[in-house]
């Protein structure tokens, strides 16, 4: 998202001489061009600020770091397209953005590629403007004409992302070699200039002659501060630092992408990564699992610090984890069906015993934010539901959403008597211990989909549940690629999604929950979300024009999400759980994004 800032002082200091030579300063007589944009009011950082707060200036550089990737191996350099599962660390490590989002702000965003970017108060264009020293890795110039080679390959070959999150630009003009504008017609999209910084830019030169859905293997030239160093295909990938990178020493680098080379090891099994790690096979983990964070980090290298273990705390939106129901499939298409299947989960129950009660129950597609909706809608929020009010459930109006607990002295027996009035009002009844349709005989029965064998100690006590209601459940168990290919397909009944949340959502909402993408394989409306009044919200949310409305915006939103019954919520967790050996060392300061291994140095090294 995006806002405005002061005059940059570039364009006093240069003489009508230097003007001439920076042809960019002097064009666009309504805007001026600044270091930075924020998606609401000011920005934290001022012109030519040396650092962001959070790294340590001087932060040696040198060392290696390996980390682990639980998956069955990768097929492909190119992250952009929906074909083929790309390796870990390509879109991070071998391109560069126009611009760099800070990690201590809502939504700000700070000149890299770009030097400065214009837009007026509307926002109804905006222009960036080059640096002169931007290279590619095999030192061509990075220009304006690669910037359109990269927006128009991404949004008509690449990912339908990219087609969403940028469907509101209308054209894009070269203005010189270093001067790009992209105009954005009839629309109020005011996040589009700070998106539209987050455009990864690709060498034209490099894929004139080539297919950019098939790179496959071939290491491809980037923009980035590492390249592709060696492979072994499916089994690991190192990325080695680029030495004369172009941008180290700017602002937005400084103290970042420390490491000498970065390399990714693939395991299968994510148990057999941990003993991995423990054995000082590779070095920094980040802990998903209750079990394992509380059990599995003890002996000797803990016990003598040469391997620590932190929880630290952050405070990004946690989103929504949570059983995502396909409501393509005819079996999920009453919401008073999928209300129903909610009762048979137990947080309680697996919180205590399986997850040591670290967790706590997630009841907002924006949980640990102020975008989360609380309590009944009031105020703006109200005004922003009431004109839908015969196009929506009753509830969301009568009824705050929390999912259901078993916290009370019924536990979970209550709890499937609820479950068991609300299917029989759906059209439902128990035959022969079996749940079916009364009208059809057809049996209720789905499959709920999962890759990660240490999820099934969490689903096999939420299908026995299922199973008391006469519902038939299996749990398919299969390898990430064949997961990564059905999600895309949408070939799942229920699967465990998680759909993470920014402090300023825009947008990638239209991505989430639009209809538009209801049939569009690969995109991320799982659930297959269609309702006008959802699709007229999205487009609010993107539109609000002040950081106040956007909060009572997204809450509406939330709130109608939640009583569409399209997920049983999981948890969340406000900390980061890291383990990593010691000679690894991080900044004092941890930006409310949360741990970012990027900032990390070695202690001692060769340089």
């Amino acid at each position: 998202m995006t806002r405005t800032r002061k005059a940059s002082p570039l364009i006093c200091a240069f003489t009508s001489v230097a003007m001439a030579l920076l042809p960019w300063q002097a064009i666009a007589a309504d805007t001026t061009a600044r270091h930075g944009i924020a998606m609401h009011g000011d920005t934290k950082y001022s012109e030519a600020f040396p650092h962001f707060d959070y790294v340590n200036p001087d932060a040696p550089k040198g060392g290696s770091l390996k980390m682990a990737v639980v998956a069955n191996g990768f097929d492909s350099f190119n992250p952009f397209v929906i074909r083929g599962v790309a390796a870990a660390g390509i879109n991070t490590y071998l391109y560069d953005t126009l611009m760099e989002a800070s990690a201590d702000e809502p939504f700000s965003a700070y000149g890299l590629i770009a030097e400065s970017i214009e837009t007026p108060d509307d926002r109804s264009y905006v222009i960036f403007n080059l640096r002169e020293e931007a290279r590619f890795q095999d030192g061509e110039a990075i220009t304006a004409e690669d910037v359109k080679f990269s927006f128009d390959v991404l949004t008509t070959k690449g990912h339908p992302f990219y087609r969403n999150y940028y469907a509101d630009v209308t054209e894009v003009t070269v203005e010189n070699e270093r001067r790009i504008r992209f105009d954005f017609g009839d629309t109020d999209n005011r996040e589009l200039p700070l998106i539209l910084g987050q455009l990864p830019i690709l060498p034209g030169h490099y894929w004139e002659d080539r297919e950019f859905g098939n790179n496959g293997l071939t290491p491809p030239v980037g923009s980035g501060p590492y390249r592709i160093k060696n492979f072994e295909a499916g089994r690991s990938i190192t990325f080695e630092r680029v030495q004369d990178y172009w941008a180290e020493d700017i602002g937005v680098r400084k103290g970042r992408f420390n490491l000498n080379e970065i390399r990714y090891d693939y395991y299968s099994d994510d148990t057999v990564a941990l003993e991995s790690f423990r054995a000082g096979n590779f070095d920094f983990r980040v802990e998903s699992s209750a079990k394992n964070w509380a059990t599995a980090y003890r002996g000797d290298q803990f016990d003598s610090g040469r391997v620590k273990t932190e929880a630290i705390e952050h405070g990004r939106p946690a989103g929504m984890q949570a059983f995502a129901m396909n409501t393509r499939r005819k079996v999920f298409s009453d919401p008073k069906v999928r209300e129903a299947l909610a009762y048979a989960f137990d947080f309680e129950w697996a919180n205590k015993n399986l997850f040591y009660g670290q967790y706590t129950r997630t009841s907002s597609y924006f949980e640990n934010s102020e975008l989360a909706s609380t309590g009944l809608p009031e105020g703006r929020e109200l005004e922003i539901l009431e004109p839908y009010r015969d196009q929506l459930s009753e509830d969301v109006f009568t009824k705050e959403y929390q999912p259901p607990s078993t916290s009370g002295d019924g536990g979970l027996r209550d709890n499937l008597r609820t479950a068991l009035t609300m299917l029989r009002g759906a059209g439902y009844e128990v035959k022969d211990g079996t749940m079916v349709n009364s009208e059809s005989g057809d049996p209720l029965e789905f499959e709920i989909l999962i890759y990660q064998k240490t999820f099934e100690r969490v689903v096999l006590p939420f299908k026995n549940n299922l199973e008391r209601l006469g519902i038939d459940v299996s749990v398919r168990l299969v390898d990430t690629n064949q997961y990564i290919q059905r999600i895309r397909e949408f070939d799942y009944d229920i699967t465990v999604q998680g759909i993470g949340q920014s402090d300023s959502p825009g947008n990638e909402q239209r991505e989430y929950w639009h209809s538009s993408n209801v049939d569009v394989k690969g995109s991320r409306n799982y659930m297959g979300v269609d309702s006008p009044v959802v699709d007229e919200l999205v487009n609010m949310v993107i539109q609000a024009p002040s950081r106040e409305e956007l909060v009572h915006r997204v809450r509406a939103l939330d709130r109608v999400l939640l009583h569409g019954h399209y997920v049983i919520p999981n948890w969340y967790l406000p900390k980061d759980r890291i383990a990593y050996w010691s000679f690894l060392q991080r900044p004092d300061v941890v930006p409310k994004n949360g741990v970012d291994i990027d900032n990390w140095w070695v202690k001692s090294t060769d340089q």
